[in-house]
Parts: structure tokens; sequence; C-alpha cells
């Protein structure tokens, strides 16, 4: 890449992040070769970029005038990349996903199988977490795009995928095995293990809404223990359905006699922007619809 680029775009990704070691990650370089190339610029063009601090790095108001164009040249240089990427037609490429873990598991395989086909030689990267987490590595460019619960971050443009039914799972012998929709004020007569980590999870959405108290013993974001636990008779609770997918425990699964379900679409910072194999990429997702800004009704999270 042209060094002065790199040097608008160390520019950038520090005051992006506020910090020069935040910026350094983001781009793979050293902080003092980061903090460098900001040095170079200044140099060059006779004027202060950034007030250096114990809180880490601010604009000048020099820098605050000449940011914009900075900004404006790193995002023409994308497109150029791209538009060279087009001729060459997408002989390599590199696609770094956000996901959750059930989608890591079954939707994954067979979208990136079929791409595969297509174009054998992109490479991945898959960072697994959960909502808030795979939000912040979209917006912080540390993914090109990311599997979320919608509605997501306004920021963000989303693709919608799929509605992912919210289901009880209960231990086999359960009185209420057998009944045809879990009654809701029954969540609260058994102990309770929660599927949630960080930010609020649909579950506790449900409860808020119908103002259910459940009596939470255990709380995780691994959707495995949970279904061991409840295939051990320790409680009930509540999973998405794709989570419940070939799953190798005794339990048994009821739909709640409200309806419960939680929204999976694709985000990114900017379709736009984005590199031709991300785009390639789009064209292989299940349920596809027409992309749009994060402004969708939703109840319901990861897993």
């Amino acid at each position: 890449m042209d060094m002065n680029i790199q040097k608008y775009l160390a520019l950038v990704k520090t005051v992006e992040y506020g910090s020069f070691t935040k910026a350094a990650e983001a781009l793979n370089y050293s902080q003092s070769g980061i903090s460098r190339m900001i040095n170079d610029l200044e140099v060059e063009w006779k004027i202060s970029l950034l007030e250096r601090g114990r809180s880490g790095v601010r604009l000048t108001s020099e820098g605050l005038k000449i940011l914009p164009y900075a900004k404006s040249v790193c995002s023409e240089y994308q497109k150029l990349q791209t538009q060279i990427e087009e001729l060459h037609g997408l002989q390599s490429g590199f696609i770094r996903i956000g996901t959750f873990s059930s989608v890591a598991t079954h939707w994954l395989p067979n979208i990136i199988k079929a791409f595969q086909k297509d174009y054998p030689n992109v490479d991945y990267e898959l960072l697994l977490g959960d909502y808030t987490e795979i939000e912040n590595w979209i917006l912080e460019g540390r993914v090109d795009c990311g599997f979320l619960r919608l509605p997501t971050h306004p920021k963000l443009e989303t693709v919608f995928l799929d509605q992912d039914k919210l289901l009880v799972i209960l231990p086999k012998n359960h009185p209420l095995a057998d009944c045809e929709r879990f009654p809701v004020n029954a969540l609260s007569e058994d102990p309770f293990m929660l599927l949630e980590k960080g930010a609020k999870a649909e579950i506790s959405e449900i409860f808020e809404r119908y103002h259910v108290e459940p009596k939470v013993q255990f709380t995780t974001w691994d959707d495995y223990a949970i279904m061991s636990m409840v295939e051990n008779g320790l409680g009930i609770s509540i999973l998405p359905e794709l989570i419940l997918k070939r799953i190798p425990y005794q339990i048994v699964a009821k739909e709640l006699e409200v309806p419960a379900y939680r929204r999976i679409g694709l985000a990114m910072r900017d379709k736009e922007s984005a590199s031709l194999a991300v785009k390639r990429f789009l064209d292989y997702l299940p349920y596809r619809s027409i992309p749009e800004k994060t402004d969708l009704e939703g109840q319901c999270e990861r897993q």
C-alpha cells in the first residue's frame, strides 16, 4: 500500500479509537510505528494534528480541519482497491466475520461451503462472541461483518436473515412436558437457567414484558451447559430454536403461549465501502432481504 495512504489511515484510526495502541492493533503496526507516521505528517504539513495526553489523543483545531480530507482519501483508496479486485475477478480475498455459536455451527458451514465452491481463494477469520462484542468489533473495524440480533446499533447497516423462535426447554419428566404450549406464568415455578452475558438478553425482556419473576439460579453464555443442567433436572430454560438443532441432550422443547423470538441479521458498517469479497459473500446468505438501516422493531439474543 502507498506509504502516504498508510499515514492517512494511521491518523484516521488513531482519532477513531482515541489511542495509538488501539490504532496499531487495528492496522497491524507497532504503537511507535503509528506515532511516527502521524509525526511524519505533522512535519510534512508543518502543523500539529494531535494533542497527546494521559487520557489518550485528540485532534487539534488544525487536525479537525484536516481529518475529513484524510478520511475521504482513505475511502477513495478503498474504492480503487475494490475496482482493481473487480477487474481481477476476486482471485483472492479475506473476510473477517463476527458470529455467535449457533450461527457458526448451523449456518456458516453451509454458507462458506457454497461460497468456497465459486471463490476457492478467499480466506476467512471467524471471531466468536456475544452480541455486544460482535457489534463493537464491527464498529471498530475488527471484523468486516457480523451476525447479530436485530435491532442493533443505528450506525450499522443490516440485512434481515431470519426470525428464530425462543423455546422453553424442560427435563423429559417435567409435569408440563406434554403440554401443547408452555404457560408464561409457569416460568417462575422452577429454578431457571438463564442464557445471558453482558447486554440484557431477549429472555429477560420476556420476563419484563409479562411481569414474570423467575428463580434464576444459574446464568451463563454456554448453551450446552444449560441443556445439560436441564437434562439433569436442575431447572428449566428458554433457548433459541437454532441452538436446539442436532443436540445430544434428553430434553423437551416447547413453544411459549405468547410469541417469543429473536430476529437474526448480518450487520456491517457500510455496504458501499465493503470489499468485493464481502459483497460477494452477501449473495450466499440465507433468506436475504434488502439491506436497511437498523430501525427494525425487535424483541428478542445470541447463540
